[in-house]
């Protein structure tokens, strides 16, 4: 089946919302696969006679529903499958997209000893006025990003060790190096997950829309000993990562 065929007809369904239902078939059978580029909003106007509000509104459907991302100059690209994470099973960002046959990256924003939130504080067990060190990391997934992670780690990780350097966080997983480097593996979390949306900054961050919506989780590690190790604030595209859980019925 071609996208532009056969032509568009009158009937209950609006003209963008049989535009979207094309291009979204030709996406999941493959004909525009993962870093394609779909037919502009000038192409859509041409071949189905509509209006550029109802091209662009077409297109608008299928970036919110993180099939393609659309970036002024580059057109919409098609997206690589979304990402599900198991909400059992406790895994670094690294090892989550390697299973899903993605390739991790970072990029560090921020890395510095300060004074954490109240919340960060309050979760490892510090005095407000202690200072900790603090990581602020944007995670991409073949280059696409996906979330933007805020951690605060606990001050006894690095009384004997020095705080990784910016080259030492791009480089990978900080749960390999805090065990490599420090002596301490994490071994469980707790967390918490609830919706937001996301502010300018992290907008532009992740390249979404100032107002769309993004997924926040909230995790504290800790070790084999039951101990703290670190509290994360991460907030994911939500057009892109979503979460599964199994449950059992108890009666």
């Amino acid at each position: 089946m071609q996208w532009d065929q056969p032509a568009l007809h009158s009937g209950p369904q609006p003209l963008w919302w049989q535009i979207a239902e094309r291009l979204r078939r030709e996406i999941e059978f493959g004909e525009f696969k993962p870093g394609d580029t779909l037919p502009s909003e000038a192409e859509l106007n041409k071949a189905f006679g509509v209006s550029r509000t109802t091209a662009r509104t077409a297109l608008d459907k299928l970036e919110q529903e993180g099939l393609i991302i659309r970036r002024a100059g580059k057109g919409s690209t098609v997206l690589p499958p979304h990402v599900v994470q198991p909400l059992n099973q406790m895994s670094s960002f690294t090892e989550d997209m390697r299973r899903r046959g993605f390739t991790a990256s970072y990029d560090t924003l921020t890395a510095r000893m300060t004074v954490p939130t109240q919340e960060a504080a309050a979760a490892l067990g510090l005095a407000d006025d202690s200072k900790t060190f603090m990581v602020s990391r944007l995670l991409s997934a073949d280059g696409l990003p996906m979330a933007v992670s805020h951690s605060w780690f606990a001050p006894s990780l690095f009384t004997r060790h020095p705080v990784p350097t910016i080259a030492e966080l791009n480089q990978g997983s900080l749960y390999v190096w805090l065990e490599q480097q420090c002596g301490r593996r994490i071994t469980g979390a707790r967390e918490t997950i609830g919706a937001g949306v996301a502010d300018g900054e992290l907008a532009r961050a992740l390249e979404i829309t100032r107002g769309m919506a993004i997924l926040i989780a909230r995790r504290l590690c800790h070790d084999p000993q039951q101990l703290p190790v670190e509290y994360a604030v991460i907030n994911y595209r939500a057009d892109r990562y979503s979460f599964t859980v199994d449950l059992v019925r108890s009666s």
